[in-house]
């Protein structure tokens, strides 16, 4: 390498080459660029409340989103370097291996997240400067013009705080300017082995069949919107509960940041302007409002988001029974449309948003059990696991959150209306299926 100013892009959660603020801020300042993802052995085999922190879907969908990270960067003359072991001392070795001037990475603010980067910063050598960036809102902290400590406590006071009048950007790869880095590159991405899981395939009859990456968000959202215009129906359809096409289904790439929130909010406008708006169409935006909402009680609230009382502060009666745990697991409650919900996670790493409502609250209000172990089983299973909506919405449905009404789902009544023929009960109670 000549002596010229260097970057190392550490990717974690914004696994994109569009729309990726540290890329383009990494490649304008600096004269060449190298990438980095580590497989944080930790997570693969530290446990919560019993539970692996990542179980095997959400390790299949993030190998497939990294190995095609490195085959978009290695198109833009970006090696990525990917290791399976401890990022606080791969990161730094890295760093100073390649002398890099700067290191950048994504802005985090939950704990394990924070400590994780202050590890790799406390041995980071003194030549390399830490670059956080803010990359994962649709709405910039900088730009929605509120305190983070004066983030309403109700949703809908938020929304219509920001959505009329903040901006939303967005950053074209074409645009990034990048000199090709010429190196030697031996480090490979793991298997599922290696991370300490057996090969297996999604079942043919899971709603989420889809692989990671951005290329296969990309080729999703170009399908939803421009080729089926299911777009235009969103909102009617998206409390389904069998299919690919009932909804979007674009939160497990959202999750790991293949693709922006920007991104889809700036493509919903070009199928506006295409095809018209409706009610479906600013539905989409509005769950993306969501999800930036749960974000920023996150940033306002910190780790409020992980302790029992939650961001109320709310001292209720939980219990912990590990047969009642063990049931709804299994799916052997006395509820069916809790039963077929959890046993479609078990099954497929996925669970429709109705699903997840209902079985948080039957776990919460219904069983009585420690809400957080109910999360942490989520975290583990779901392939579109976020930290902020997960532990957000398990707060909000458990009554230690942000939900004014604390409501409590009767789930009989919610099976009879979202499935009033048992179409989805039968597909995951009848054991025929699977034989």
């Amino acid at each position: 390498m000549q002596n010229n100013k260097k970057a190392i892009v550490w990717f974690s959660n914004n696994l994109r080459v569009n729309d990726n603020v540290l890329l383009q801020e990494a490649c304008t300042d600096h004269d060449q660029v190298i990438a980095v993802y580590c497989f944080e052995e930790e997570l693969f085999n530290s446990r919560l409340f019993g539970f692996k922190k990542i179980e095997k879907f959400r390790a299949k969908f993030l190998i497939e989103s990294v190995s095609n990270l490195k085959e978009n960067l290695a198109d833009m003359g970006i090696p990525l370097f990917t290791y399976f072991g401890s990022t606080k001392e791969i990161i730094p070795g890295l760093c100073s291996k390649f002398n890099a001037d700067s290191l950048y990475v994504q802005k985090e603010f939950t704990h394990e997240e924070e400590v994780g980067i202050e590890s790799v910063h406390n041995h980071l050598p003194e030549s390399t400067q830490l670059v956080c960036l803010y990359d994962q809102f649709l709405f910039h902290p900088d730009d929605i013009n509120i305190e983070i400590r004066e983030i309403p406590e109700v949703f809908s006071n938020f929304r219509k705080r920001v959505e009329k009048s903040t901006p939303v950007h967005y950053i074209n790869s074409s645009q990034i300017d990048n000199e090709k880095v010429d190196l030697q590159n031996d480090t490979k991405i793991p298997s599922l082995q290696d991370l300490g899981f057996e090969d297996f395939e999604i079942p043919r009859y899971s709603a989420f069949p889809f692989k990671g990456g951005e290329n296969e968000a990309l080729k999703r959202l170009n399908d939803y919107f421009f080729v089926t215009k299911k777009l235009s129906y969103y909102k009617k359809t998206r409390n389904g509960l069998l299919g690919t096409n009932y909804s979007s289904k674009f939160s497990s790439w959202l999750a790991n940041g293949s693709i922006s929130a920007r991104t889809i909010y700036h493509y919903v406008k070009k199928y506006e302007r295409e095809y018209g708006s409706n009610q479906s169409t600013y539905w989409l935006i509005f769950e993306l409002i969501w999800r930036d909402y749960f974000k920023y009680l996150s940033l306002k609230h910190g780790n409020k988001l992980f302790k029992l009382d939650g961001i109320k502060e709310r001292q209720l009666f939980w219990e912990n029974d590990e047969e009642r745990l063990r049931s709804w697991i299994e799916g052997h409650t006395a509820e069916p449309f809790v039963n077929a919900n959890m046993i479609e996670l078990k099954r497929t790493g996925w669970m429709s948003n109705r699903g997840r409502q209902n079985v948080a609250s039957y776990f919460s209000k219904e069983l009585l059990l420690d809400w957080r172990i109910g999360a942490a089983y989520f975290e583990s299973m779901l392939i579109d696991y976020d930290v902020h909506s997960n532990y957000g919405n398990w707060q909000y449905v458990s009554g230690v959150g942000n939900d004014p009404r604390d409501r409590k789902f009767n789930i009989n009544l919610q099976a009879k209306r979202y499935d009033p023929h048992g179409k989805f009960q039968r597909h995951w109670l009848e054991p025929v299926l699977f034989e």
